[in-house]
């Protein structure tokens, strides 16, 4: 089990865009094009999102992958991807082999109805976004929230006014520009900003590089302890 873990900080801006409304993905056809989002199960407890970004590559937020209490690992045994789950059902169930902010599957999903999703470039503050997550008010379906704005970017993270709960960490943040969903960064937090909530983001682009490549290389990374921070742990912060 393998981990290269970001820990993030950051000087908050107040929001100056709307949120957005959240769409219910509850039926086959809803979800349709989104199947490579799913959830990702943590030891039957708890849970997060996450996304497809190869057969046998999903990409999270490293705090779902240790306990909140213990800030101990999760045992890899214990970690299930769901994707495109819907209402008790998946679209397919693999159980991971190695993880990092990037998870390697036990087995590739290779399915025609599931298409990993392509990223793309790091958005510049203004730009408009989506995000697909499950959370605990809505965890047997995935919700798109498809504008949301980025409100600030800050060395390789960004301040956006997406609504996320628990249960959207690690999900992935969308840019639709050319018209195709692309995944530019990863859900890491909620916060707080001048009294309203925003959310936190990693970029994915340069790490992610990293990441794969110590993933081929069999080269195991864990920088920072990340296991003790359970102050930030995935959830709520207040800046």
């Amino acid at each position: 089990m393998r981990y290269l873990i970001a820990l993030l900080a950051a000087l908050l801006a107040p929001p100056a865009l709307a949120q957005g409304g959240l769409f219910s993905m509850e039926s086959r056809e809803d979800g349709r094009g989104w199947e490579a989002v799913g959830r990702l199960e943590i030891g039957g407890t708890a849970f997060c999102t996450g996304a497809l970004i190869a057969p046998e590559l999903v990409l999270t937020a490293a705090h779902c992958l240790f306990d909140a209490q213990s800030g101990a690992r999760v045992p890899v045994e214990d970690i299930q991807f769901l994707a495109g789950w819907r209402n008790g059902r998946a679209a397919a169930y693999r159980r991971v082999r190695h993880d990092l902010a990037v998870i390697e599957l036990q087995l590739p999903i290779r399915n025609h109805a599931i298409a990993p999703f392509a990223l793309g470039p790091f958005p510049e503050a203004g730009e408009e976004l989506g995000v697909v997550s499950y959370a605990h008010d809505r965890s047997e379906a995935p919700a798109l929230q498809e504008y949301c704005g980025v409100l600030d970017r800050q060395e390789g993270m960004l301040v956006l006014d997406c609504t996320v709960d628990f249960g959207s960490s690690g999900a992935p943040v969308f840019s639709f520009e050319g018209g195709a969903p692309r995944i530019v960064s990863v859900i890491s937090a909620k916060a707080e900003a001048g009294g309203a909530p925003v959310s936190l983001a990693t970029g994915v682009s340069g790490p992610l590089a990293e990441l794969r490549g110590a993933l081929e290389a069999d080269i195991v990374r864990n920088p920072l302890g990340a296991g003790r921070r359970r102050d930030t742990g995935a959830k709520f912060i207040k800046p």
